[in-house]
């Protein structure tokens, strides 16, 4: 299966749900007025594209309606997927472009990330690069043991410490090991707990201030880890940890699993935070860089058989 897809498969939920609502919708009307807009806007609201998000939406639509006197209440459809790709595009690209780059990966417990890392090494090592992992998450003896098998299945050596060790610690020693042998991307796991705030943000400055003194010149990249079955409860995670952590961009996971894809218009618009990759499955390579066009492409796709229900109009 090819990139799109893989895309289009994992995004199926969400556009049988969401976007099969909306071209229904679209048919219903005659012309375009704001009865049609606050219909729309309602629909992306239940998409779990978010209030603020859908108003956005339905703001820029009316001016290109405008702009290019469109009639048709049909066109909006495609003018909607541009809409998302403008939205979404622009800083999705990883910078690790040192030797080697640094990527930290956080999340609260449940949310995919070891699954994570496991999957991303492996998407790197397919590109090419010689990746090391870290097992910084010394809180959870099971997150050590899962990254085992995840770093087995990738092909990557791992760095760890016994259960309870010093996090930063463990980030010096993958850091020395990179070094040593000649590694391109550094991979770490660290803990994510919400519940204590004010012990993260303290442990992930000492980690930070590890990576800064051994690798200063270093491109690094702090990904958040959010399970979009979640919806807008993610973006209240995200706001959590932006404000604690840095965070560079955002790894959407479990998007095949739900109908609230939606919710990747709402991390970039809400908190202005990229979205690097998408989790569309269970296998080792169903985690995909992120690509906006594809995105909105798969999201806002016209195949017909999945539009068999429009009164027999042509989808």
């Amino acid at each position: 299966m090819g990139l799109f897809a893989k895309i289009k498969s994992g995004l199926k939920k969400t556009r049988q749900g969401m976007s099969n609502s909306v071209r229904r919708m679209l048919h219903s009307f005659t012309k375009i007025d704001e009865d049609l807009f606050e219909e729309l806007e309602e629909l992306l609201v239940m998409g779990d594209v978010g209030v603020s998000t859908s108003e956005h939406i339905c703001d820029e639509l009316r001016k290109k309606v405008k702009e290019r006197g469109i009639k048709d209440p049909n066109a909006i459809f495609d003018l909607l997927r541009e809409t998302v790709a403008e939205m979404l595009s622009g800083g999705e690209e990883l910078h690790i472009s040192t030797k080697p780059s640094m990527i930290l990966v956080i999340g609260v417990n449940g949310v995919g990330k070891t699954t994570t890392i496991g999957k991303l090494a492996a998407l790197l090592k397919n590109q090419g690069k010689k990746v090391i992992m870290g097992a910084a998450d010394t809180f959870r003896a099971a997150a050590i043991e899962q990254l085992q098998v995840w770093a087995d299945r990738a092909g990557c050596d791992l760095i760890k410490q016994d259960f309870g060790s010093d996090p930063a610690a463990v980030v010096y020693d993958t850091i020395s090991a990179a070094k040593a042998r000649g590694d391109d991307v550094i991979l770490c796991d660290t803990a994510g707990r919400l519940h204590t705030k004010k012990n993260l943000m303290e442990e992930l400055a000492k980690i930070n201030r590890v990576i800064d003194r051994e690798l200063p010149e270093a491109d690094k990249e702090v990904l958040l880890v959010l399970d979009a079955t979640t919806g807008q409860n993610g973006i209240n995670q995200a706001r959590e940890f932006k404000n604690a952590a840095g965070i560079t961009g955002i790894v959407l996971t479990k998007l095949d699993g739900t109908a609230k894809g939606g919710v990747v218009l709402s991390v970039r618009e809400t908190l202005g935070i990229p979205v690097k990759f998408i989790g569309v499955g269970e296998q080792l390579d169903d985690l995909q860089p992120f690509d906006a066009e594809d995105f909105a492409r798969a999201l806002f796709d016209r195949d017909p058989s999945e539009y068999q229900d429009l009164e027999g109009k042509d989808a």
